[in-house]
């Protein structure tokens, strides 16, 4: 398995948490007066894979809409990147198996 396919999942796995972590503290915080919630920006990066950013949006409020959504794409996007991950895993081990 390429370190370079490896390192694409992992930051794809990092990045779902990262923005599965901001969710729930714009959730956990829904009632806090002046709470600015948080933005998780992701951008790709040159090496393959993504490298993301939280940012709190420049006025308070809640989007407890968005914040849900946010929480089941990330959701998705996490299992997704896992799926990729025990995919290659599984073809590392059916080459190995050919080469023994």
């Amino acid at each position: 398995m390429s370190t370079t396919s490896v390192s694409t999942v992992l930051s794809g796995i990092s990045a779902a948490n990262e923005r599965l972590r901001a969710s729930a503290n714009n959730i956990a915080n829904l009632n806090t007066e002046d709470y600015r919630r948080e933005r998780v920006e992701a951008q790709t990066r040159e090496d393959g894979g993504v490298r993301t950013t939280v940012t709190k949006l420049p006025e308070p409020g809640a989007d407890l809409a968005a914040d849900v959504v946010d929480q089941e794409a990330s959701a998705y996007t996490f299992i997704a990147n896992l799926k990729v991950l025990q995919t290659q895993v599984r073809a590392e081990g059916a080459l190995l198996d050919i080469h023994v």
